[in-house]
């Protein structure tokens, strides 16, 4: 495989953001353990950082162009065809990131295994080599993962790796009208949830998790697990979060699954305070006030993360 070059895509990490917020050093110390926390935590979790971003920069051959990007600016950061982009940090990083690809490569590396579970991060710094080898011989093991995308009326699109959502930016009712597989319905309600595959174990479970408490499910909760879904499943899930009921909404149409062959569509009925954002990324966002009509889907592009 050509590799133009590669990105790697950086975090702050919490020892940073401190002192970002508070100027010094010793005033972030302070803070942190006038909170009853450990700073020396703060200092260890920053020192493994710094060692694995260190360390990825030897692991990388000389030939190859080696760029540095903070998480902050991949909104407006343009990726080459040809370029491989490495992310270090949490999963949450790897979410982030791959809503702004278009099919290029991703190695996730875990900078500290024994603080992050990594269930998106295949590679540690010892493994890292060989999944650059692998790149560089055109031998990448690569899994498939299945994307949302929404699309306004006005052209604005947003991609999702976990999930979209769809309501209001403050706590009060989105309204809005809701359309699906030939249906239609008014809703007042907290918003609504569209999961891909990879975010069913998150925000997803446990929308069903709080669902099945209210009907007293008392069964085995492993049964839970019915929701997962495999990661390159070509399908979505959406569910309607609080419906109310009233002479101006219903709450029937409240949970629907998304395939290829349908979307769901979403008419804004909000003067403002309208949004859709996704993967937990409240400062990206659209917009979706009076006017605004979101049409919700699969993308057609995946997320291709190298495996070993």
């Amino acid at each position: 495989m050509e590799i133009e070059k590669i990105i790697l895509v950086i975090r702050a990490t919490r020892l940073q953001e401190s002192v970002q917020r508070f100027s010094t050093k010793a005033q972030a110390k302070f803070f942190v353990q006038s909170r009853g926390q450990s700073f020396d935590d703060y200092e260890k979790e920053d020192s493994n950082y710094q060692y694995a971003r260190d360390q990825v920069a030897h692991a990388i051959p000389s030939d190859i162009k080696l760029q540095v990007i903070d998480r902050n600016f991949l909104p407006n950061f343009v990726f080459g065809p040809k370029d491989v982009v490495m992310t270090l940090g949490q999963d949450g990083l790897v979410v982030n990131t791959a809503k702004y690809l278009n099919g290029q490569p991703i190695i996730a590396v875990n900078p500290d295994p024994e603080r992050f579970d990594g269930i998106l991060l295949p590679f540690q710094i010892p493994t890292l080599s060989k999944a650059v080898n692998s790149l560089l011989k055109g031998s990448p093991r690569i899994r498939n993962i299945t994307m949302g995308k929404v699309e306004l009326n006005d052209g604005q699109q947003l991609f999702a790796f976990n999930d979209f959502f769809v309501g209001a930016k403050s706590h009060i009712s989105a309204r809005y009208t809701i359309k699906f597989q030939g249906r239609q319905e008014r809703h007042s309600s907290s918003g609504v949830v569209i999961s891909t595959p990879a975010g069913s174990t998150g925000w997803l479970s446990s929308l069903f998790n709080m669902a099945k408490g209210i009907a007293g499910f008392q069964g085995d909760q492993s049964e839970l697990a019915g929701m997962r879904l495999d990661w390159d499943e070509r399908r979505l899930i959406f569910i309607v979060r609080e419906p109310f009921r009233s002479k101006w909404s219903g709450a029937d149409l409240v949970a629907g699954e998304i395939s290829e062959q349908n979307k769901i569509i979403l008419e804004s009925h909000m003067p403002e305070s309208g949004v859709i954002f996704s993967d937990g990324m409240e400062s990206d966002f659209l917009e979706f006030n009076s006017g605004t009509t979101a049409s919700i889907g699969l993308a057609d592009k995946m997320t291709r993360l190298v495996v070993l």
